[in-house]
């Protein structure tokens, strides 16, 4: 799978083995990991597992999180981008499509989330012509609630995510398309 996304600040592209560096330091990063069940990665093996997971949702489900990068920069900063989550009963859904996001901390506070989350939504809605999308957050995690509404979507609810013991926020964007 060839992605490329760009917007005016950001490419969005497919996931490569070469991102592992970068990877790493999103991952290992114990702030990013802080609404995320406070398990930040300790080794690139790990790193190296995400990137691989992530190149096989693109050969089995034809879609997975885009590499972004910023355009000054040429750098590594995060992911952003559509999943096809089947792994998790997550609020009652067992198979939908979500959007998401994670920037190494260095970037945040730019609007990185909200211009990738963005364009992210416009290649599910207009591209692969998805009826809706759905997110989560950590209910702590204002930074994102405040970026998911800003890229459109509305909170649903709260709910005990059972499996990682985490109090999440539930929302949803329909295709406005549709």
């Amino acid at each position: 799978m060839i992605f490329n996304i760009e917007t005016e600040r950001l490419l969005l592209r497919e996931m490569r083995v070469e991102d592992l560096e970068g990877m790493f330091t999103l991952d290992s990063n114990p702030n990013v990991h802080k609404y995320l069940g406070n398990k930040p990665i300790k080794t690139k093996a790990e790193a190296l597992k995400t990137i691989e997971s992530v190149l096989q949702q693109y050969r089995e489900r034809g879609i997975g999180r885009f590499a972004v990068i910023e355009k000054e920069s040429n750098q590594f900063i995060g992911w952003s981008g559509i999943r096809l989550n089947t792994e998790y009963n997550m609020n009652g859904f067992t198979k939908y499509y979500d959007v998401g996001y994670r920037l190494i901390e260095r970037f945040w506070g730019k609007g990185y989330a909200t211009e990738s989350g963005k364009a992210s939504i416009n290649y599910a809605f207009n591209e692969m012509k998805l009826p809706e999308l759905y997110a989560t957050t950590e209910i702590g995690n204002k930074a994102s609630h405040n970026a998911l509404i800003k890229i459109g979507l509305h909170y649903e609810s709260d709910f005990y995510f059972e499996q990682e013991k985490l109090d999440l926020r539930w929302y949803k964007i329909n295709n406005p398309n549709l």
